[in-house]
């Protein structure tokens, strides 16, 4: 980057500190992981410099053979990795494909059941500050309080009671496999639209170690980064009967230009996924999150309802005296980042509430198998037995700098240019 150090060096050493801090850091926060330099070479190429509104083949715009060329790789591998009808690679995020669904689906003022954030959704899922829970009525469905998984009988009850004209799956912090089979039944018993958010386990899906929502649901978005380890972005995926109102909600009506340099990482990353190694890739992402639990609740710690079945754990720290706040400023300050999150039927306030997410896509990426694994969590053990002891703080930072050298991210020269060591 001495281009960039030379013309802006303020920038420069913003990205170089980051840099460091993915390095010697162990990434926990479930919803980030490491792309592949082929993913940020493709991010970060003249591909930024073209505008290209409309869709490949027909565009509005001249000169856009070979950016076509990108985005058509894109949809074909995604539809091949989801098995989807229809595929748009357009939108610039996760947040942006649902919105499109909406628009595509419903008309303003148009209910919708869907996952409760308090309990696990996402903010897009009608949150009343967001746009879905201001223009479109939502009813929530969240979890049995005795066993802290999703409670279909109560969605069933809440579609045949309300009608909604969309039905919504898909969670932000729910470590349990999702059936989508049984929300879909209940969608059709009331004539409601099906879409799936499989934004999280999107990479668990590719390596089939979660059941997909793409044949059972009208629609399924996900996010590109997160578990399937590319470019910040979205897609967005659809039966062919939908497929025109979709294109349609994403442009004109959400977006102009796509990020075309964004969609060609999309078809980068898409195409790694299709490799036989992402699926051992997804296999010890799980492994590595089951490990975790198992050793954070052997040492007292209690995991909402018992353990994991993906990529994340929500633990409720409540258990050992703290709060989700302290536990995030305490690991921070140790090397390891989390973020604090509720747990389900939380009493406590979301900017400092009882639990902590954490999940394993980034160590996995780095390398990382049930041995190392082991020892992150006795490290989360240690700091968490004495969140106020800064020396301790300081001490295990050391040792975990020292640790990861050995797991080098994607980026080091190190490291191939597509997957990491091992997969």
């Amino acid at each position: 980057m001495d281009m960039l150090k030379a013309v802006d060096p303020d920038v420069y050493d913003a990205i170089v500190h980051e840099e460091e801090r993915q390095r010697d850091d162990l990434e926990l926060i479930a919803s980030e992981n490491y792309t592949s330099v082929a993913v940020m070479e493709a991010v970060g190429s003249v591909l930024t410099n073209k505008y290209a509104e409309g869709l490949p083949g027909k565009r509005y715009y001249g000169g856009c053979q070979f950016v076509d060329r990108a985005e058509q790789l894109a949809i074909d591998r995604a539809k091949s990795l989801f098995g989807a009808a229809h595929v748009n690679a357009q939108p610039h995020s996760g947040a942006t494909a649902n919105q499109a669904v909406f628009f595509a689906a419903l008309e303003i003022g148009d209910k919708v059941l869907a996952m409760d954030l308090a309990q696990g959704g996402h903010l897009t899922h009608g949150m009343r500050l967001n746009y879905s829970g201001r223009w479109y009525p939502t009813i929530s469905y969240g979890l049995d309080p005795k066993s802290e998984r999703i409670d279909y009988d109560a969605i069933v009850r809440l579609a045949r009671e309300h009608k909604p004209k969309l039905i919504l799956a898909g969670a932000s912090a729910y470590p349990r496999i999702i059936d989508f089979a049984r929300i879909a039944d209940a969608a059709r018993e009331v004539g409601a639209v099906f879409m799936v958010d499989m934004a999280h386990i999107a990479g668990l899906v590719a390596g089939g170690e979660h059941p997909s929502p793409v044949p059972l649901a009208d629609f399924v978005t996900t996010t590109t980064h997160k578990t399937l380890r590319g470019p910040r972005g979205g897609i967005a995926m659809c039966t062919q009967a939908w497929a025109k109102k979709l294109d349609s909600a994403v442009f004109p009506g959400l977006q102009g230009g796509p990020l075309m340099h964004v969609i060609a990482g999309k078809a980068v990353c898409l195409g790694e996924a299709l490799r036989p190694e992402f699926k051992a890739y997804a296999a010890q992402v799980i492994a590595n999150a089951r490990t975790l639990a198992e050793k954070l609740m052997s040492a007292g710690f209690r995991l909402v309802s018992n353990g994991t079945d993906n990529h994340l754990i929500l633990i409720d720290v409540t258990s050992k005296g703290l709060t989700g706040k302290v536990a995030e400023t305490a690991l921070g300050r140790a090397g390891i980042t989390v973020n604090k999150n509720l747990v389900p039927f939380d009493q406590r306030k979301p900017m400092d509430p009882s639990g902590v997410r954490m999940g394993t896509p980034a160590l996995t990426t780095r390398g990382m198998k049930e041995v190392a694994i082991e020892q992150v969590a006795a490290w989360i053990v240690r700091v968490l037995a004495a969140p106020e002891d800064e020396v301790l703080a300081s001490r295990v930072q050391r040792e975990i700098a020292e640790f990861a050298c050995g797991y080098p991210v994607p980026t080091d020269a190190a490291q191939p240019s597509v997957l990491p060591l091992g997969f």
